[in-house]
């Protein structure tokens, strides 16, 4: 798309924080956790000092023989130093493959393998408990973040190494691959250039700076792993925004958190929201700052949005909405005040930016797509990865004419406007959309925490439930909020810690129907039971 194109340089991922560091040297960058790799660090620092530790990684790595266009896998424990050694690798021109540390031993080597004998940086905690010896044979070095181990070599070692200089890639080379989420079965490995996430961070920065004209500190809650943290953190260190960085997000210690720093902008993923809305009855009023809710990856709840937005003083608090995927960026956006109810379409995912990107849903069945016979969402933008690593005819599957499939199902109104209704592979013909009825659950059974509908093995619509502090749902409240709802089974409730989930906190679904039809269920202490 035109304004995704015209002077697109890239991103340049290994230069961000020192490009940062320029403009805005003492701002500060905020942690809830220590660095494994920099515990000395302490968890406040200024972005010149952050700026000097990824020189320092990539030397590092430039000594243990990482060089220009090889790929570097990191699967280390969670923390906010995945991102700053993905920057590391990218400053030295190599190409950071980032892997959840929730994946499993079985999932990495496998996606070790489609990689092509990388360099895998890793920890001890991770080879003891994950990852079989046999990674050692299909990796070219394994490199620890933190730990020992005799087959492996520590950076730690290389510590005190002449720093080398960055080295700039061509602005269409690979300059990071992530995976999808991998809810419906092993990973993909998305490739991602340089100026195609540039595309993806210019219709953000595009709208945040009208919404946030000044300075504001912004807390972020997002996967390490994700290409969304890449673009959120440009925009926010290029504006010399304060950055609260959050690796856990349990409610108390979140509110903690933000009844002393108060942010200004939020950033998390839906789940993470939903999690929070407890917050809002905190007599310290930790969202009572936010001027700025922020969410992407999937449609959100108008409960939590209504919570949220009720939580905050501030005049005329947004809650803005994107919905896109690994594969594009943001496709459409949404923004919610306080002026729409708690009974606003959630469905309604927004518009495309104008000339950046652009929709399209195409039938199934040869006629029009509507609310009760959906069609294909389509997505056209320039921050669209160039392949699935090692699955380039799965990649071309997904693509017509500049067109990318998103695997969602649903319509435009004659305004233009998308409508998520579900997912293609969630699809239960004859029942409508599972996500509305989820809506419409959790707006009507305040003690619902998470409602999940999936088909179960005869293709009937079964209800699973999470509640607050896993107490039993009241079958005359389940009567009466699924009156007017179509015919569903009796709820399954289940604690939410066992739901399956992916690094972005979505539910996998169909992993859950395949535990439900085993007989896993869940639930209540015994205590309860009895």
């Amino acid at each position: 798309m035109i304004l995704q194109r015209v002077g697109n340089k890239g991103i340049r991922l290994g230069t961000l924080f020192e490009r940062a560091a320029g403009k805005h040297p003492t701002n500060v960058l905020i942690l809830d956790h220590d660095l494994d790799t920099a515990p000395d660090l302490g968890r406040r620092a200024t972005v010149a000092e952050i700026a000097d530790l990824v020189d320092d990684f990539a030397s590092r790595l430039w000594a243990a023989d990482v060089r220009p266009g090889r790929r570097v896998v990191v699967y280390k424990s969670d923390g906010f130093d995945i991102t700053l050694l993905a920057c590391a690798v990218a400053r030295i021109g190599a190409v950071p493959v980032l892997l959840s540390p929730q994946l499993d031993g079985e999932t990495v080597t496998e996606l070790i393998r489609r990689t092509d004998r990388p360099f895998l940086l890793t920890d001890r905690a991770k080879l003891d408990k994950e990852l079989p010896e046999s990674v050692f044979a299909r990796t070219a070095r394994v490199l620890l973040a933190s730990g020992s181990h005799p087959d492996a070599t520590e950076l730690a070692s290389f510590a005190g190494c002449p720093r080398v200089p960055a080295v700039t890639m061509p602005p269409d080379h690979p300059t990071l691959i992530t995976h999808t989420s991998g809810t419906t079965g092993t990973p993909k490995l998305a490739v991602h250039t340089s100026r195609s996430l540039q595309a993806r961070y210019r219709p953000q920065a595009a709208i945040t700076r009208p919404l946030i004209p000044g300075r504001e500190t912004i807390a972020m809650h997002v996967s390490f792993v994700h290409s969304r943290l890449v673009t959120a953190l440009a925009i926010s260190l290029l504006r010399g925004y304060p950055i609260l960085v959050l690796a856990d997000s349990d409610p108390r210690r979140v509110a903690d958190l933000f009844a002393r720093v108060r942010p200004g902008i939020l950033e998390a993923h839906p789940n993470s929201f939903m999690e929070w809305e407890e917050l809002a009855d905190d007599p310290r009023r930790p969202l009572a700052n936010v001027r700025l809710f922020s969410s992407t990856f999937d449609a959100i709840h108008p409960r939590t949005v209504q919570r949220m937005l009720g939580a905050s003083r501030r005049k005329a608090p947004v809650f803005g909405q994107l919905y896109g995927q690994s594969e594009v960026g943001p496709a459409v956006v949404r923004s919610f005040s306080r002026r729409r109810g708690p009974g606003a379409d959630g469905r309604c995912v927004g518009m495309p930016f104008p000339g950046m990107t652009d929709v399209r849903v195409v039938s199934r069945d040869g006629n029009p797509p509507s609310p009760t016979n959906p069609g294909y969402i389509e997505v056209h933008s320039d921050g669209r990865i160039v392949t699935y690593l090692g699955e380039q005819e799965r990649y071309d599957a997904q693509v017509e004419d500049g067109w990318w499939r998103m695997g969602d199902v649903g319509y435009r109104t004659k305004w233009g406007c998308v409508h998520l209704l579900d997912r293609e592979v969630d699809l239960i013909e004859g029942f409508g959309s599972t996500l509305a009825a989820e809506d419409t659950l959790l707006l009507r059974i305040g003690e619902l925490t998470e409602v999940v509908v999936i088909p179960d093995h005869e293709g009937r619509a079964v209800p699973v439930v999470c509640t607050k502090d896993d107490k039993p749902i009241d079958p005359a409240v389940w009567k009466a909020a699924t009156a007017d709802l179509a015919p569903m089974a009796d709820p399954v409730q289940w604690r939410q810690s066992d739901l399956p989930q992916t690094a972005t906190t979505k539910i996998k679904r169909i992993e859950l129907a395949r535990l439900l039809a085993a007989g896993a269920g869940a639930t209540r202490d015994t205590e309860e039971k009895v």
